[in-house]
């Protein structure tokens, strides 16, 4: 542990009483409405789903998952995500939108490189190599599976 000058330690004090305190409550409320608000969207396009016949356990939450996503990516892209972002803190980032949202806003950040170099390269930043194969090869699979299966 560095040892502090005896002036060291008292602007350390001054900045301490100085510094904005967060809004705690605030924070929290907030964070806790998006993010139910989040999860209602997403209780809403499932019963949306079901109503359309898709078998609620399999079919309906599995297409509620991949439009939630779709929906999180696409406000991204749009730059709304990251203003929803800044006022709900947590409640943004947690549910399922919020993933897409860490592959999404790397890419969109560096698109002026170029779509290779840029697009394709940062996209691997945040999320990290094996979500974005996941995904990819999970659709594809799923694709080849539903075309078989006609």
């Amino acid at each position: 542990m560095p040892k502090f000058t005896q002036e060291q330690k008292e602007y350390q004090e001054f900045v301490k009483n100085i510094r904005p305190k967060p809004p705690y409550l605030q924070n929290i409320i907030m964070a806790f409405l998006v993010g139910g608000l989040i999860c209602a969207i997403g209780q809403g396009i499932l019963n949306l789903y079901v109503s359309l016949g898709l078998e609620r356990t399999k079919e309906a939450a599995a297409a509620t998952s991949v439009t939630l996503i779709f929906l999180g990516a696409f406000l991204t892209g749009l730059g709304i995500y990251d203003r929803i972002g800044k006022n709900a803190g947590a409640g943004s980032i947690v549910p399922i939108t919020g993933f897409a949202n860490s592959i999404v806003a790397p890419a969109m950040e560096f698109k002026r490189e170029g779509y290779v170099f840029g697009v394709a390269a940062k996209m691997f930043v945040v999320a990290g190599p094996v979500l974005v194969y996941g995904i990819t090869s999970s659709a594809i699979i799923g694709l080849i599976y539903y075309l078989l299966k006609l």
